[in-house]
């Protein structure tokens, strides 16, 4: 049950969220049994966002699992979603924040995991 909710102030055509949608699918994947199969994704481009004082390029990625996962999967999760944002939005790494939150108890289909 992973849910990543990217932000950003530039724009994020139809086209590049598809792009990312699939990159980021094959990503999730560097976390043990987590599968595209299970995972969720928004976007939310053209947003006022400033970062270390000026508005140039930058992004954010919230992760959220159902869970645990070890420090080690985080920080290829991270190295592999700040490539495809970079890549992607042609947003330098430096002004890409990667966070995280593992979630105890997650709601699907009207019950809980």
């Amino acid at each position: 049950m992973p849910y990543i909710a990217t932000t950003s102030n530039v724009a994020i055509s139809a086209r590049k969220q598809q792009t990312i949608k699939e990159r980021m699918g094959e990503a999730i994947e560097l976390i043990p049994g987590k599968t595209e199969n299970w995972l969720m994704l928004s976007f939310r481009d053209n947003v006022d966002m400033f970062f270390n004082g000026t508005d140039e390029p930058c992004a954010i990625c919230q992760v959220k699992i159902f869970g645990t996962a070890a420090d080690e999967d985080y920080a290829r999760l991270t190295e592999t979603l700040t490539d495809i944002v970079r890549e992607e939005l042609d947003i330098e790494a430096d002004r890409i924040y990667v966070a995280y939150e593992e979630i105890r108890v997650w709601g699907w289909n009207g019950g809980n995991f």
